[in-house]
């Protein structure tokens, strides 16, 4: 099972499924002290080529404080797209998740108070699997658009074993565990 699904994370990560959608769901990646860590920057930065292509009408961030009592990823995430021209008022910002499920949870609540029932999912290629899995039990079709140029992605050792982690977290989702 777990070559299958190491296979399947990697099949995943490398394929971009997006397409017009109701909403642009970035997840969230270290921020520090305000600023978007690498891994953030890049997922922004793909969520910005998205959004000027007019595939969502809305963006949504996710990700809380991460132990920082003055910034939350989320947060750092939306102020980031209004400096880099985005309208405000078409970023919708979630602050208190700290693990996947909780962002994927908080973002599909959103989206079905809107009416919305899909999404483009950005994050690094190997998250997206159990992304997709997470937004589908709860009702929503998330497409998948890994950031391309991610720091984790681009470097042999760090993509394996973030994959390799991804495949132990996505066997607990399949098992019942919710983080």
């Amino acid at each position: 099972m777990e070559w299958f699904l190491y296979r399947a994370i990697r099949r995943e990560a490398a394929r971009d499924e997006a397409r017009p959608a109701a909403a642009i769901v970035v997840f969230g990646a270290a921020e520090y002290n305000g600023d978007p860590s690498p891994v953030l920057k890049v997922r922004l930065d793909h969520v910005l080529e998205l959004q000027s292509r007019g595939l969502a009408p809305i963006i949504i961030t996710t990700g809380g404080s991460g132990g920082d009592p003055h910034f939350t990823e989320g947060g750092v995430a939306r102020d980031y797209l209004i400096q880099q021209g985005v309208a405000a008022d078409t970023i919708l910002s979630e602050t208190h998740s700290h693990t996947t499920y909780e962002s994927v949870r908080a973002a599909a609540q959103i989206l079905v108070k809107r009416h919305a029932r899909d999404c483009i999912a950005v994050s690094d290629g190997f998250h997206l699997y159990r992304v997709k899995l997470m937004f589908r039990s709860m009702g929503i079709s998330a497409y998948a658009s890994p950031a391309p140029g991610s720091p984790i992605e681009e470097d042999p050792a760090e993509r394996t074993l973030y994959s390799l982690r991804e495949v132990f977290d996505t066997t607990a989702w399949l098992l019942g565990l919710r983080m």
